[in-house]
């Protein structure tokens, strides 16, 4: 049930300390394709592995000081590149945000520490820093081959998402057109490999064909890394409550994501307003840089507010539908134009827990949340890839 969007001081503060105790481990945060996208359009010059971080930066969701403030001690960095990026376009261009995510990582020795494992995670947050992983959006980014995979892997990509907004051949997207039917062969054989070498399946953006294929084959976990709950906002992107219910059985997470129209029905509608006026002009909406081409249609039809409230709704159901071990955060800042009201940065997370804790969840099960799940999940894919 939606409560205050306004948590009261004692439950901010008692949500700030337990987030010191026990840090938050996001699943996914797009700073990388932000800070490239700044030197495309002209908000920043010179190179992006140089933006100073540490110092704040006005035009994204990130960086370090709101990062602590935030109480995050691990992040999966997203080295996303578009879908409409095909074959070596589109390998070459992932190989360079790796690239760009390991250099702000080694030009902020003192607050970022690149991480693999789950004891990595651990003992990175033990020591004040913010352990950096990476996840790898879409599986246009191995253009269709395993030793792609493999050596994205031996680069640090913890997680493959295996497709973005649209179809990869092998997997359906659940923003496109049904092709493979959910996973072909070849796409058995990616979750196959990936979980053999300790990589993370993740489903998020899939079809739930897809998601349903992976979860028959897979060994061991998979995770959602930034979705919500379609029961609670009938959107594409999110998890349907069958998955969610197979969640408990294959051991994996759902991380509650806070695009305002994966969490609020009155932004999804606003949303589907907008993809038929892309439509009508002759733009793809699914591709994220058409978007720009609607700015007049927004402004005379604003997009709603979404709230915290909302993002605390979907938490709340995941963790009714699958258990409080499968539901965990994946905020997808810097990965969306608009955030709900209560959560605009990446200082937010105090405030959502707060909210939680208003409603009456329990420290310790606001620990599994903030990082105990996703570590759970990470250790066991490292236990099947070793067994």
């Amino acid at each position: 049930m939606t409560q205050s969007a306004t948590p009261a001081p004692a439950s901010l503060a008692a949500a700030r300390d337990l987030l010191t105790r026990t840090p938050v481990f996001d699943g996914h945060n797009d700073l990388a394709w932000a800070l490239r996208e700044a030197i495309e359009d002209g908000t920043f010059t010179g190179d992006p592995a140089r933006a100073d971080i540490a110092a704040g930066i006005g035009f994204t969701h990130t960086d370090l000081p709101r990062l602590a403030a935030g109480g995050v001690g691990a992040q999966f960095w997203s080295v996303y590149v578009p879908a409409e990026l095909q074959g070596e376009a589109a390998v070459v261009t992932t190989l360079e945000q790796i690239d760009l995510v390991r250099r702000l990582v080694a030009a902020n020795p003192g607050s970022l520490e690149l991480a693999r494992t789950a004891d990595d995670v651990e003992k990175i947050m033990a020591a004040g820093k913010i352990a950096s992983l990476m996840g790898a959006e879409g599986g246009h980014s191995i253009a269709s081959s395993l030793g792609v995979l493999r050596m994205l892997h031996a680069l640090g990509v913890g997680y493959l998402t295996l497709t973005h907004n649209l179809n990869v051949g092998w997997a359906d997207s659940g923003t496109d057109e049904p092709d493979a039917g959910g996973l072909t062969d070849f796409g058995r054989e990616v979750v196959r490999e990936m979980q053999r070498i300790g990589m993370l399946v993740d489903l998020s953006h899939t079809a739930p064909s897809t998601m349903s294929d992976a979860l028959d084959v897979a060994a061991g976990p998979v995770i959602f890394s930034h979705s919500s709950a379609r029961a609670v906002t009938d959107h594409p992107r999110n998890v349907p409550d069958a998955i969610l219910e197979r969640l408990a059985a294959n051991g994996g997470i759902a991380m509650v994501t806070f695009v305002p129209a994966f969490v609020s029905e009155a932004c999804r509608e606003w949303g589907l307003a907008a993809a038929a006026e892309a439509e009508r002009r002759g733009l793809d909406y699914r591709n994220l840089s058409a978007r720009y081409d609607l700015a007049d249609w927004v402004a005379a039809n604003p997009e709603p507010t979404a709230t915290l409230a909302d993002v605390a709704d979907h938490v709340e159901h995941v963790r009714a539908v699958a258990g409080i071990d499968h539901v965990g955060l994946g905020g997808d800042f810097d990965g969306t134009s608009r955030l709900p009201a209560g959560l605009t940065d990446v200082s937010s997370y105090p405030a959502l827990f707060a909210e939680l804790l208003d409603r009456g969840w329990s420290e310790a099960d606001c620990a599994r949340l903030a990082s105990g799940n996703i570590l759970r999940v990470l250790r066991a894919a490292e236990d099947v890839a070793a067994g």
